[in-house]
């Protein structure tokens, strides 16, 4: 009799565990925009949601410790004109998030610590240069203050957010509407999925293609694509016979994939969640009820599935929190966000281990907050990989971080040509600006309470005669 070779891998029993229910973040009315976006984004503080809103677009943000049910005149983050259909947190600043929007413009947000009085309003700064609906933000991975976005114009811009200005335009590449992006390890290369039914890797700084896939699923469905740590690429997607596919690429040979699987016919697009620590990828599918997760290997078969965690509520969005923000100590590998109807779940998954001790083959070095490069030296080709933080003491959040706008004098310059540039909306005084307002305003208001006093002794002598 021939026994059955089990495969060797650390990652085999990861299970899957809902918090409890006064863990949860109760009565949030998410978002109904129609978009296949996550609509949640999370970092080692705060959870932020896209909500329902009259009037206009707004997300939620909260302290990760505030669960329970959320007050319904809880201060929201309410400055677009129309629903807002993505955020992002900065990598590298955990108080300051991108929203995008369907009123054409990206919004820029410097979120307190302590939870404000009232909603905001008034964003650091309001990036302007799409001329219809932008569906996606998203942060380079190293380089400080760098953002991509994509609308429905089928252009991509990346922004100076430190300045306010669009770094490059990436237009005559997509002849459709873009359905995802993103960046490679260290930022020097991008991958799109677009409803022409291409997949394109892009070098964004020289404005060309250098690898394309037409069809890499026959589905007539929108195709998700993410870069592994390796440069691989991994993409969900449907067959011809609308069964959900998954596929593994080599951009050495592009030609056919290395792995593929059909999974299930459910008809909602998979958005695929990628650990590079563990080399996982998990997969949520919107409307399902389940996350699948696979663990990706350099030996064929390459794609090795794991488990499933399943629940009976589907999801309405799903957020993904980044490996410093977990809990080490409890060997926790990756936390979600489910979003239902009215409320968020966090749903922790963990690698069952007997010890107590820092489990060192579970937590390498991860990317940390602090940028590898700067805007400028990045577009001029420089490239770095992240700056790595240890997790054996866990990780403690920084205290909240000013995001600066300075701008460039426009006196200086000629009249800017082509798309629309952005505008700051607040370019911050200085402390000690401030303070001498405030200094000299007390002086006039002093000068004018002794004036008005004279006036009232002259006054009181009037009237009694002896003047």
């Amino acid at each position: 009799m021939s026994r059955r070779v089990v495969r060797q891998s650390k990652f085999r029993h990861v299970f899957g565990q809902p918090v409890k229910a006064d863990q949860m973040y109760e009565d949030i009315r998410v978002s109904k925009v129609t978009w296949d976006s996550s609509f949640c984004a999370v970092n080692p503080k705060f959870v932020a949601i896209i909500v329902e809103s009259s009037g206009g677009g707004a997300f939620m943000v909260l302290p990760l410790a505030k669960t329970g049910r959320v007050d319904k005149n809880y201060p929201i983050v309410s400055g677009h004109t129309a629903p807002v259909l993505d955020i992002d947190w900065c990598p590298h600043n955990d108080n300051v998030i991108a929203s995008a929007s369907e009123d054409t413009t990206i919004m820029i947000w410097q979120v307190p610590d302590y939870v404000p009085m009232r909603n905001l309003t008034e964003p650091v700064v309001t990036l302007e240069g799409h001329s219809k609906r932008v569906g996606i933000v998203t942060w380079h991975p190293t380089a400080r203050n760098v953002l991509l976005s994509a609308g429905g114009d089928n252009l991509i811009i990346l922004w100076n957010v430190g300045s306010g200005e669009m770094l490059l335009v990436l237009d005559q590449m997509h002849s459709d509407l873009i359905y995802n992006v993103c960046w490679n390890r260290n930022g020097s290369l991008l991958l799109t999925t677009c409803k022409d039914k291409r997949l394109r890797v892009i070098d964004p700084r020289g404005r060309r293609v250098v690898a394309e896939k037409l069809k890499p699923h026959e589905g007539a469905r929108p195709v998700r694509a993410i870069f592994m740590a390796n440069g691989k690429v991994f993409t969900t997607g449907f067959s011809k016979m609308s069964e959900r596919q998954l596929a593994l690429w080599d951009l050495k040979s592009f030609e056919e994939p290395i792995a593929l699987q059909e999974m299930d016919t459910s008809n909602g697009v998979l958005l695929p969640f990628y650990d590079p620590d563990s080399s996982i990828v998990y997969l949520c599918g919107k409307g399902d009820s389940s996350i699948r997760y696979f663990e990706i290997t350099d030996e064929a078969p390459y794609v090795h599935y794991l488990s499933t965690y399943s629940s009976k509520e589907p999801q309405r969005g799903m957020g993904f929190m980044p490996k410093r923000g977990l809990d080490v100590s409890k060997c926790e590998i990756a936390r979600f966000f489910k979003l239902h109807e009215r409320k968020c779940e966090p749903i922790v998954m963990t690698v069952p281990r007997k010890s107590d001790l820092f489990q060192d083959d579970l937590y390498p070095d991860t990317p940390g907050p602090e940028p590898a490069l700067e805007a400028d030296e990045w577009l001029l080709g420089k490239d770095a990989e992240p700056i790595l933080v240890s997790l054996r003491d866990g990780y403690v959040p920084v205290k909240n971080r000013e995001l600066r706008v300075t701008k460039k004098n426009i006196l200086d310059n000629k009249p800017p040509t082509g798309p629309r540039r952005s505008h700051s909306s607040c370019d911050r005084p200085t402390v000690e600006e401030v303070l001498e307002e405030v200094r000299s305003l007390r002086q006039m208001v002093q000068a004018q309470e002794k004036r008005i006093s004279e006036l009232e002794n002259k006054l009181c002598k009037f009237t009694n005669g002896t003047d």
